[in-house]
């Protein structure tokens, strides 16, 4: 790979150097031509200017001879032609013979009093002439100079130039073959690179970026292959929560049908007993009612919280967030559970909140809260136990949200501490049997969970067996932008 972009860097600069040469030799002659002929037309006009001048009786008398000495004193060719175009004299050709010159354009100007310039190729001679004719009493003088001695030193400075030009190009060459190798390492180590992302291996980096545009270019691929790992990771990562979520879905199915079988099926069963006959037997006939009711409601709690959970999941569930007085949501969720507490003998209580206490949070979301902690403190909690309620302001990090802590404190009988990891799982019991005899439907502190993730807060437990628990969860004190009905779809469907 690397030799062959050498060769390509190579070939560009060699052709690049070629047309540059052939530019500079088309350019360079042209210009040089144009230069000595216009420092020929200057030459022939002042010396035919100056054989102008002479006496008209030398012009007059001059002879063949006399024509060539002044012609050599010229350094060119020599004519004199009369008015009516007539050749008089000439230093190259006899006159008599020559065709009348009139029609030449430098004689057309010249006869009418100006001076006449002409480059064109000699009808007597064969070769190209650069004319000048200046007029005289005679009619006018014209001087000629063939161009084939410009030619000649022309090719001689195109002949220095392309000896220069390559004299000048080796140098180059070897530096830009320098610069080629260089590049064309980086190009292609650049290249290998990208056919390893494109293989799949991420993990890989340039290890020399270098500079220039070639170091930005490696830098880029650089975070490119740390972007396309991350994301790798990510889907890898989120496979594995695919997979997870559906072992979650399909436990959620076996809790729920196993939830339901066992009420419907208690149901059934005393409904077959009485239709049989039991109707009319007074002594269990009301006892086999009142089991049918408790399991009915025990399949209607179990469906409110199953539709619950179910409009959290899918972002149905509506939101109205507002700044609440925390004293005044807990006071109110306390009354509501202080007939069940009475009568257990539960001494029901809440700590000194500070007045000005206030958090951005849904009102109804939070009573729900408040309401599965307490009812769930209620039953677990032995007669003439306590449950106290508390709130704190929690110190302010930087970067993190203000936040308010409140906690649910009891006297109850405690968790294990292997069980605590699990506590907010859907369907989780640690004491399964008492939880269905006490009517849980096994959904509560999930739900608790997502509600309060759904109002940017976090939930915790700690428990000391045969002791107490505590649970605690945190609100934020002020708007933290999250949308009406938004809740983060992973933390909700995770278990």
């Amino acid at each position: 790979m690397t030799a062959r972009l050498f060769f390509k860097l190579i070939f560009a600069v060699l052709l690049m150097m070629v047309v540059a040469l052939t530019t500079i030799d088309f350019l360079a002659s042209h210009t040089a031509e144009d230069a000595y002929i216009s420092g020929l037309k200057r030459e022939l006009e002042e010396k035919a200017r100056m054989l102008a001048s002479m006496p008209r009786s030398y012009l007059d008398s001059m002879t063949p001879e006399s024509t060539d000495a002044v012609a050599k004193a010229a350094g060119g060719r020599f004519t004199l032609i009369g008015p009516d175009g007539g050749v008089l004299l000439d230093s190259e050709a006899d006159p008599k013979r020559m065709e009348n010159h009139g029609a030449r354009p430098e004689v057309k100007v010249a006869l009418q009093g100006g001076t006449g310039v002409s480059i064109r190729e000699s009808p007597t001679i064969g070769i190209n002439f650069l004319y000048v004719a200046v007029p005289v009493p005679q009619g006018c003088l014209r001087l000629a100079m063939p161009l084939r001695e410009i030619n000649a030193q022309v090719d001689a400075i195109r002949r220095k130039l392309i000896v220069y030009g390559v004299m000048a190009f080796i140098p180059a060459i070897l530096v830009a073959a320098f610069w080629a190798r260089y590049y064309s390492k980086r190009l292609g180590a650049i290249i290998d690179y990208a056919g390893t992302l494109a293989t799949g291996d991420f993990r890989a980096r340039l290890k020399d970026t270098g500079g220039g545009e070639l170091g930005v270019l490696a830098v880029q691929l650089n975070e490119t292959g740390a972007k396309l790992q991350k994301m790798f990771e990510e889907l890898q990562s989120e496979h594995i929560e695919l997979e997870k979520l559906e072992r979650v879905r399909k436990d959620f199915v076996i809790n729920v049908s196993h939830e339901l079988r066992t009420p419907l099926a208690s149901i059934q069963g005393y409904t077959e007993t009485l239709l049989d006959g039991a109707i009319h037997d007074r002594e269990n006939n009301v006892r086999f009612l009142n089991i049918i009711r408790q399991n009915a409601e025990r399949l209607g709690r179990l469906t409110a919280d199953l539709l619950t959970l179910s409009r959290i999941e899918l972002k149905t569930q509506s939101f109205q967030f507002a700044s609440y007085y925390l004293k005044n949501l807990l006071s109110d969720c306390l009354d509501s559970i202080l007939p069940v507490a009475e009568k257990k003998r539960i001494r029901l209580s809440l700590e000194a909140v500070e007045e000005d206490i206030e958090v951005f949070s849904d009102s109804e979301a939070v009573h729900q809260i408040m309401t599965n902690l307490l009812d769930n403190a209620v039953k677990y909690t032995p007669e003439e136990g306590s449950i106290t309620v508390a709130a704190r302001r929690l110190p302010v990090t930087t970067g993190k949200p203000e936040l308010v802590e409140v906690s649910v404190t009891d006297t109850g009988m405690g968790i294990p501490a292997d069980e605590l990891p699990r506590l907010f799982e859907r369907f989780y019991r640690v004491d399964k049997a008492r939880s269905r005899e006490l009517g849980g439907t096994g959904l509560g502190l999930a739900i608790v969970k997502h509600l309060v993730r759904a109002m940017g807060g976090e939930v915790r437990v700690t428990s000391i067996l045969h002791e107490g628990s505590t649970f605690s969860f945190t609100l934020p004190v002020h708007d933290l932008g999250l949308p009406e009905g938004e809740s983060l779809q992973t933390q909700l469907t995770a278990s």
